[in-house]
C-alpha cells in the first residue's frame, strides 16, 4: 500500500485557481484549459490531492499554451484525501477511489473529445493518477502515456503497453524507486514497436513535478525540467 510520501507536501486546494475553467464534460466536472478549436488534446489525472491543486492547474495551463486542448476531470468526486483526517487514513480513502474506477471513469471523457472532434489524445498521470494512465496506454485508448512518479504502477503493467510512454521518476521515491523505473526502463527498450523514454530526477522526491514550493527556486527548476520533458514526449506522439 502506498506509503507516507504519497501525502507529504499537500497543496493548499483552490477551486478557481487557473486561467481555464471548470466544466461538465464527459459526465465529470473537469478543469479546461486551451483552444476548444484544437484537434490534439490532453487527459491529466491528478494525485490523491485532486484537480483543485494550483500546481497541477498551473502545469495544464502550460501544456494548453503549448497548443492542446487540456481535460483534468475530477475523477475524485469532490473528495481528494486530506492528510489530517485521522479516522480516514490513505488505505481506507483509497478504498473508496480506485484507480480501476478512474479508468473506467476516462472512457467517456474520451468518447466527449472525440465526438468534438479531437483526433489525438495524449494523457499525463502523477502518482495514483499514473496508475489510471498505464490502464489507458495498455487498452490503446491513447496516443501517448507520461507516468510522472507513478504508485502502484508494476512491470507487468509497463509490458503491457501499447503506445509510446514516458516514465519520469525521483531519485527518493519508494513508491517507485529508482531500481523499479530501471526495470521500467528495460522493458521499454525491449518492447518492439513502443517507444519509451525513462529518466530519474537526481535529489528530488516522489511528487516533485506538482508538489513543489513555488518559493524554492531549485525544486521549481526540477519541475520545470519534468514539465518540458513531458511537453516534449507530446510534441513528438501526438499530433
Amino acid at each position: 500500500m502506498s506509503g507516507p510520501q504519497c501525502c507529504e507536501h499537500p497543496p493548499s486546494l483552490n477551486p478557481n485557481c487557473g486561467s481555464g475553467h471548470v466544466e461538465q464534460f464527459g459526465g465529470l466536472s473537469c478543469y479546461i484549459a486551451g483552444s476548444p478549436h484544437s484537434k490534439l488534446a490532453i487527459l491529466l489525472v491528478s494525485d490523491i490531492y485532486g484537480y483543485e491543486a494550483p500546481n497541477f492547474r498551473k502545469l495544464a495551463d502550460k501544456v494548453a499554451a503549448a497548443g492542446f486542448y487540456v481535460v483534468a476531470p475530477d475523477f475524485l468526486y469532490g473528495d481528494p484525501y486530506v492528510p489530517d483526517k485521522a479516522e480516514r487514513p490513505l488505505p481506507v480513502w483509497i478504498k473508496d477511489h480506485g484507480m480501476d474506477k478512474g479508468f473506467e471513469d476516462t472512457k467517456p471523457v474520451i468518447e466527449a473529445l472525440k465526438s468534438k472532434g479531437v483526433s489525438a489524445i495524449g494523457a499525463a498521470g502523477f502518482c495514483w493518477g499514473a496508475k489510471v494512465v498505464v490502464e489507458l496506454a495498455k487498452s490503446g485508448y491513447i496516443q501517448a502515456a507520461v507516468l510522472l512518479h507513478p504508485s502502484f504502477v508494476s512491470l507487468d503493467d509497463i509490458k503491457g503497453v501499447k503506445v509510446p510512454t514516458a516514465v519520469l521518476g525521483a531519485e527518493i521515491d519508494q513508491m517507485s524507486p529508482p531500481a523499479l523505473v530501471k526495470q521500467f526502463e528495460e522493458i521499454l527498450t525491449a518492447k518492439p514497436g513502443v517507444d519509451g523514454f525513462v529518466k530519474i530526477f537526481p535529489g528530488v522526491a516522489h511528487g516533485w513535478t506538482v508538489r513543489y514550493n513555488a518559493e524554492d527556486a531549485g525544486a521549481v527548476k526540477c519541475a520545470e525540467e519534468a514539465h518540458q520533458d513531458m511537453l516534449g514526449w507530446f510534441s513528438k506522439y501526438v499530433k
